[in-house]
């Protein structure tokens, strides 16, 4: 049961929220529970969804970007997130099962990917504070200083969700996994 009420259509969200839920439900079929309860937001959710929107056009493979999203998802114990993230990664991404695992374990069997994935699950369990050495790990692995910082937006955009989706008890939606990856 989720603790602030989770609108059950678009037509009971909070009027701001109509628009971008409406939009929502166009691109992907369907209002995830994700997007319901940030409706309770207008400002929160178009925040998330301008976030999202400007990352999509980055630089960053889709497949690494929800590499890293797997891994923030397992370091920060999101249910909700590993189930969405496990489905698009499968679905969208084309990862396949141990992919999704060595991602889900803060790896990934890409080896570039895997500098990038290594650095986002640090970033999360040091609360950002990363040395030198991780800096030119990801550099000596090819990526730019674009690539950098869209991967630390990246990890706050998932934290962003991970936080949301379980300091509220967001009922997954999504087909549920395994909570342990280890």
């Amino acid at each position: 049961m989720t603790r602030i009420p989770l609108p059950a259509t678009v037509d009971t969200a909070p009027a701001r929220s109509k628009p971008l839920l409406q939009e929502i439900n166009r691109a992907m079929g369907s209002v995830p529970n994700l997007f319901r309860i940030a409706s309770n937001s207008p400002a929160a959710l178009q925040g998330y969804l301008g976030l999202t929107g400007a990352l999509a056009n980055g630089t960053l493979h889709p497949a690494t970007r929800e590499r890293i999203a797997l891994a923030v998802a397992q370091a920060n114990g999101c249910g909700y997130c590993v189930a969405a993230h496990s489905f698009l990664g499968r679905n969208r991404a084309k990862l396949d099962a141990d992919e999704i695992l060595a991602n889900r374990r803060g790896q990934s069997l890409n080896s570039k990917a895997d500098v990038a994935v290594q650095f986002a699950v640090k970033l999360v369990d040091e609360r950002g504070q990363v040395q030198d050495a991780d800096v030119r790990a990801l550099r000596h692995a090819g990526y730019t200083n674009s690539d950098i910082v869209e991967i630390i937006a990246h990890v706050a955009l998932n934290t962003l969700t991970n936080y949301l989706n379980e300091a509220l008890g967001t009922p997954i939606d999504f087909p549920v996994v395994g909570a342990d990856a280890a």
